[in-house]
């Protein structure tokens, strides 16, 4: 038993009581009947509509209860494209694409799945980047017992996956916030167990990704990766959160795909809201702004 569940003094549990309930007899209509099942282990009325904002402080206090257990005081989140394998796996599909478009010249779909192959190959060099740079963090990570600079992903594939591996590389933890979604993967096998984590609401998986976040590295990637940067760009441009250093890998990837400078000459940004970025091409280049922001060396 976990030493806050001691805290209950005089009073049954909740396990108590829930473990008394589920070996009583149901041997009438009136056991039976759902109304006389415990609201929390009743799962179809947890599952109600009108228990959504009981759901959402579940999925918040879960994560955050889990994390206080653990120690854990602070992250570093890193984002990227699913899409993005590790360059062996990435050869792969890229033989396999052109194996078929050679079968079937003329074809405009299988073309345009080798151009799309060949540049996901020059974008595996960053699933590489992104296991060395958790390799580089984890270690100071272990270095304090895990309470500073956990890396945390998204627990996917491709740009998440090689963060978390590379902190299984070196023996240390590492987060995962998966999402429940039609065409998602499990969690992927570097995510340490304890520190798995599941969500249905995207809100409740937001907030944790940024509330214990020293710092956020933006791998190329799409909508998802899109969409937290800008989050977290929104949040610290409006002071709703304390600055962190957001540092974009791959300039050339994301000045094409965000043009910062067509912002301010529209008006729509200041010139210091697109310093709030920082581009960034290797771990190591990564890793010393990091430590610049916080005064580490």
């Amino acid at each position: 038993m976990a030493d806050h569940d001691r805290l209950t003094s005089v009073f049954p549990s909740a396990r108590d009581d829930a473990g008394t309930a589920a070996h009583l007899p149901a041997t009438t209509p009136q056991t039976r009947a759902p109304a006389h099942r415990l609201a929390y282990t009743d799962t179809d009325f947890l599952m109600r509509q009108e228990l959504r904002p009981v759901r959402l402080q579940l999925e918040l206090m879960k994560a955050e209860l889990i994390q206080q257990d653990e120690g854990i005081e602070s992250t570093v989140v890193i984002f990227g494209s699913t899409r993005i394998p590790d360059p062996a796996v990435a050869a792969e599909r890229l033989a396999m694409a052109a194996e078929a478009a050679q079968s079937s010249p003329g074809d405009t779909a299988l073309a345009r799945r080798v151009a799309v192959a060949r540049r996901l190959i020059e974008k595996a060099a960053y699933y590489e980047e992104a296991r060395r740079l958790a390799q580089i963090i984890t270690r100071v990570s272990q270095a304090n017992g895990h309470r500073h600079f956990v890396v945390v992903t998204g627990g996917g594939p491709g740009i998440m996956e090689a963060a978390n591996r590379g902190a299984d590389d070196v023996g240390g933890k590492s987060i995962g916030l998966s999402i429940v979604l039609p065409k998602e993967e499990r969690p992927n096998l570097y995510v340490t167990p304890e520190l798995s984590f599941q969500f249905h609401y995207f809100a409740a998986r937001k907030m944790h990704f940024l509330m214990r976040a020293r710092a956020l590295v933006a791998f190329p990637g799409g909508y998802g990766t899109l969409d937290e940067l800008f989050e977290t760009l929104t949040l610290i441009q409006t002071r709703k959160v304390k600055p962190v250093p957001v540092l974009l890998f791959g300039e050339s990837y994301w000045r094409r795909i965000i043009d910062f400078e067509a912002l301010i000459d529209e008006g729509t940004i200041d010139p210091d809201d697109a310093a709030l970025v920082e581009f960034v091409e290797t771990a190591d280049d990564a890793w010393q702004r990091i430590q610049r922001f916080y005064h580490l060396t």
